[in-house]
């Protein structure tokens, strides 16, 4: 069975994934340079969403201690790794080399700028006390969130470029979008995130998506990768 191919040629595809960076980047930027700033509003709407959410956390630790498995394992950024890495394997079986290498370099490039972006804003995380959880490292942006991001936007993008079925199609997407938008919920509701570390870990997964998918189309794998035997 063979795979549709890529957009012939490929700069409709090219120009549509350098549209959505800068959809995505532009937002990136601004909420990176709000947080830095320490801008009014934003912190207070942080902190008001964060209290209401941690006071259910600790009222309710039934579906706390569900949000501490699905954060800490179902959706850890290592099982997301290791689901790519998988698939990086697959591919290179099956003879697309390139494919592969974008990928497994894609999420690499995503992992080094998740954590110089911590390293560089150095954001505290909350502080509350009485936790219902605990995190490591700085807050912004949340790498749970920007790993979900990056990994389910890739294979998504993998799976429309190969042809997927409608079904199976359909069933990724609700598995791609219930994983990125539950990720970023339990770690607010877990108080280790405050809402906008979120927020930039989703529009920073997009943004990386989007720069990838726009290498891709331009680089020698746009034509050698066209089909998996």
């Amino acid at each position: 069975m063979y795979p549709a191919p890529l957009d012939s040629p490929t700069r409709p595809a090219a120009h549509r994934a350098a549209l959505a960076a800068v959809l995505f980047g532009v937002p990136s930027v601004l909420l990176l340079l709000l947080v830095e700033f320490e801008w009014g509003p934003l912190i207070s709407l942080d902190e008001d969403i964060s209290r209401t959410t941690h006071r259910w956390a600790v009222a309710d630790p039934g579906v706390t201690r569900a949000s501490r498995i699905l954060t800490d394992w179902v959706w850890d950024p290592w099982t997301m790794r290791a689901l790519c890495a998988v698939v990086v394997i697959w591919l290179a079986v099956r003879g697309a080399r390139w494919l592969a290498l974008w990928l497994a370099g894609t999420c690499l490039v995503a992992s080094a700028v998740q954590q110089s972006l911590k390293a560089a804003v150095d954001r505290p995380r909350p502080v509350w006390p009485d936790p219902v959880d605990s995190a490591h490292y700085a807050a912004f942006p949340s790498g749970h969130a920007m790993t979900a991001a990056v990994v389910c936007g890739l294979l998504l993008w993998l799976m429309r470029l190969h042809g997927a079925g409608r079904a199976p199609w359909r069933a990724a997407v609700a598995l791609a979008v219930l994983s990125v938008a539950g990720v970023g919920l339990t770690r607010v509701w877990l108080g280790v995130h405050w809402p906008t570390d979120v927020l930039g870990g989703w529009l920073l997964g997009a943004l990386t998506v989007a720069l990838a998918v726009a290498t891709y189309t331009r680089g020698p794998g746009s034509r050698t990768d066209q089909r998996i035997t």
